[in-house]
């Protein structure tokens, strides 16, 4: 079917896949629980626009310039790890006293900034676009005349597959987070917590490897 092969094992290896702890993981439990359930709602839309943009690149053959070319791949590191530790900063130094309300979350940017942000903290992580490039072919058959539809079909199950486990993240995320929010400065603490994680996966990326 569209040129691809064993596919129940392709959805079975990304349902394992995503429920793996890695950068989106964080990133999305980070924005849940210090900014609530609309932040980590638009969070995964963001990021998982990334994964198709990631998929169309894959499946356009762009991603082999990030393989094949060091200085390509390090630009687009470097930048994706700056993005995070900008957002971290911003987190740790955002003084809105609504964060200590109780009962709610901290404030949020817009939704559709957050939706942004979301796309770009996954556009920039040169290791995802090279994860597309080497896994999803090897589920397409060689033989194949179609080369840009089986990326593509294969692209959209992994992205329901992930936006399913991420959006069960997100209300796992801000139901636990709830249980603290009725407490003195808990808003505050939570966007501390966050913004050193989202530092943390920036220095992370910053000095990952492409292989």
């Amino acid at each position: 079917m569209f040129g691809i092969h064993d596919f129940p094992l392709f959805v079975l290896s990304c349902i394992l896949l995503n429920i793996t702890p890695g950068q989106d993981t964080m990133y999305i439990i980070g924005r849940s629980a210090a900014q609530g359930r609309q932040a980590g709602i638009m969070s995964v839309l963001g990021i998982m626009t990334g994964v198709l943009v990631h998929t169309l690149l894959a499946a356009l053959g762009l991603s082999v310039i990030l393989a094949t070319s060091s200085l390509a791949f390090s630009v687009i590191k470097y930048a994706g790890a700056g993005y995070l530790i900008w957002l971290g900063v911003g987190f740790i130094m955002n003084r809105d006293d609504r964060s200590a309300l109780p009962d709610a979350p901290s404030s949020a940017p817009s939704p559709w900034k957050i939706f942004q942000q979301g796309v770009l903290t996954n556009v920039l992580n040169p290791k995802v676009a090279l994860f597309f490039l080497s896994f999803l072919p090897q589920f397409i058959s060689p033989q194949s005349e179609l080369v840009f539809l089986p990326f593509m079909v294969l692209g959209l199950v992994f992205f329901t597959t992930g936006s399913i486990w991420c959006l069960f993240l997100v209300y796992g995320a801000d139901w636990l987070s709830g249980r603290f929010r009725g407490r003195p400065s808990a808003g505050g603490v939570l966007k501390k917590i966050t913004g050193a994680l989202f530092i943390g996966l920036g220095i992370r990326l910053a000095f990952s490897q492409a292989g």
